[in-house]
């Protein structure tokens, strides 16, 4: 029996992966801040018929408690878990001087230290199965600065440089870490990060154009399935690879910001925003 356990599984990429690592076999520990918001989730496990493989199971991954207590529920009944992905996560939008430091500290709370205590607490779990995967998902905003998440992007790099070090801590144990690197993609993460923004016409011209692109981009995103065939695809690889950028503009955003110059990429980047 496989067992994997996701975070934030209410919405988005984690319900989707949920049901399809159900049908593929998997007990899935479906985890969420908040268990009121199950039902999308279990009625779409009911239609694929695999609602007795999913276990929701309430979890905020900024408490150690509620982190804990999953942890020890898994033991009893499962002693072991294959797959960890960390998926829970928010886009906190703004600009930088708009946002205070309780902000800040909210982004990387859920975005950055959850996913570190979530690891740390279910890797013994990860070493009774002889070894598995561990899948964080990243963003594009990860390998690229984008104004107007500051708080946002940041909290991404943070997540790819720890990914790379625990990565090469837990190789020898057979213990797999990957960052998936989606572009913009159908959940509500945008469209939660960029509601508390005012698109007045107090706001610089500058800005003003910035958020319509994002506004334009959320409303174009891709097909999530797309990140999700990929997780799944990552679970059954023997040597998974650490990085897979995934949508519009991240495999050129990852050659772009390796060989051309900085200066080169900003002012493309300016002429893009202003037009």
């Amino acid at each position: 029996m496989k067992i994997a356990v996701i975070t934030g599984t209410n919405s988005g990429f984690g319900l989707l992966t949920s049901i399809e690592l159900a049908k593929a076999g998997f007990v899935v520990i479906a985890t969420m801040r908040n268990l009121n918001n199950r039902h999308e989730l279990l009625e779409k496990a009911k239609v694929a018929n695999v609602e007795n493989q999913i276990k929701c199971v309430q979890m905020d991954i900024t408490k150690a408690v509620e982190v804990e207590k999953v942890y020890e529920g898994v033991k009893t009944q499962y002693g072991k878990i294959d797959v960890l992905i960390n998926n829970a996560g928010f886009a906190q939008g703004g600009f930088f001087e708009e946002i205070t430091d309780k902000l800040w500290e909210e982004q990387f709370q859920t975005n950055v230290f959850g996913h570190i205590r979530v690891t740390r607490t279910f890797l013994p779990l990860l070493r009774e199965s002889g070894g598995g995967k561990i899948i964080n998902i990243s963003s594009v905003s990860g390998l690229f600065g984008f104004p107007g998440l500051s708080p946002y992007t940041s909290s991404k790099f943070a997540l790819e440089g720890w990914s790379e070090s625990l990565r090469l801590e837990l190789l020898e144990e057979n213990i797999w870490v990957t960052l998936i690197e989606p572009a913009s993609y159908q959940t509500n993460i945008w469209e939660k990060g960029l509601s508390r923004i005012n698109n007045n016409e107090d706001r610089p011209l500058f800005q003003r154009k910035l958020l319509q692109q994002a506004e334009q981009s959320a409303s174009n995103a891709q097909d999530p399935m797309h990140v999700v065939q990929l997780i799944l695809k990552i679970i059954h690889t023997k040597r998974p690879k650490l990085r897979y950028p995934i949508g519009g503009g991240t495999r050129f955003l990852t050659l772009a910001k390796a060989f051309v110059p900085w200066w080169l990429i900003e002012t493309i980047a300016i002429k893009k925003i202003k037009k």
